[in-house]
């Protein structure tokens, strides 16, 4: 199987380490494409056998192409590498804000197509990756795509109009709980001689081994609040506080966040 990528920004290095990283494909079956050669000397240098170049088409010729290109330069792209695609190629699209209508109607018909959000965590191979296909997309074709996807992590299959939300929940997430765990990190320094790093170390590795409660022992978040708050202790008061407040702060965020969603897909729909 080839993969090709198209853009080799932060999100198209990302992929690209993760897949050779892994073991996933060999270094012979990546092509990425980049429109500045100098951008990929590194990774060049760390994969001989990997093809880089400035052609698009070269990197659409691929069994599975990732399109890592923002909204501004997609139409151009996808003009410029529709005539090559084979008609079997797997087109996934890392813009979740451009639908499966604009990309569809740049691209020849019956283009299999998908989009995929993956996360930061990618990077310690624990994202959650959101992903939605169009209705040419073959149980094969989705088998492919997310054995590759699943060697950073786990994928998770939703509708086209989800993965906005999905997007906030996964992709936006991390920065969310650094913003939310750095609030947290400077309310307690007045209260304490601890010096901001090691206060900022007891919150991440706290944070990490919530995760692992939760995912590793099947719990719930009700269910991690219950076994650390005794009724009339500490936690629950501050628990108490949280959920009198933060609602507030959280249902704040996603009206924000998904206003923003629907003006970026607006622009986007525009610019095709």
């Amino acid at each position: 199987m080839k993969v090709g990528i198209i853009g080799f920004g932060s999100m198209g290095s990302m992929i690209a380490g993760k897949l050779l990283e892994n073991k996933v494909i060999k270094p012979s079956e990546l092509i990425c494409a980049n429109r500045t050669l100098s951008k990929m000397d590194n990774f060049k240098k760390a994969y001989a056998d990997c093809t880089v170049t400035s052609d698009n088409q070269l990197a659409a010729k691929a069994d599975i192409v990732f399109v890592c290109i923002r909204p501004a330069s997609l139409k151009e792209v996808l003009c410029g590498i529709a005539p090559v695609a084979g008609k079997n190629t797997l087109i996934v699209s890392l813009n979740g804000s451009v639908l499966f209508e604009q990309l569809e109607s740049v691209l020849a018909e019956k283009t299999r197509i998908a989009k995929v959000i993956p996360s930061v965590n990618a990077e310690v191979d624990y994202s959650v990756t959101s992903v939605c296909y169009n209705q040419h997309v073959s149980p094969k074709d989705k088998n492919r795509l997310e054995s590759l996807l699943k060697s950073f992590g786990s994928v998770s299959e939703v509708a086209e109009n989800e993965l906005g939300m999905a997007s906030e929940l996964t992709s936006c997430m991390p920065g969310f709980i650094a913003a939310l765990f750095s609030v947290f990190a400077e309310k307690a320094q007045p209260h304490t001689a601890l010096q901001p790093a090691q206060i900022e170390d007891m919150l991440a590795r706290t944070l990490e081994g919530t995760g692992r409660l939760i995912t590793q022992k099947g719990l719930s978040f009700s269910e991690v609040l219950e076994r650390v708050a005794t009724k009339g202790g500490i936690t629950e008061v501050g628990a108490a506080e949280i959920f009198e407040n933060f609602g507030k702060v959280a249902a704040a965020v996603f009206d924000k966040t998904l206003e923003k969603r629907k003006a970026t897909t607006q622009k986007a729909k525009e610019s095709f």
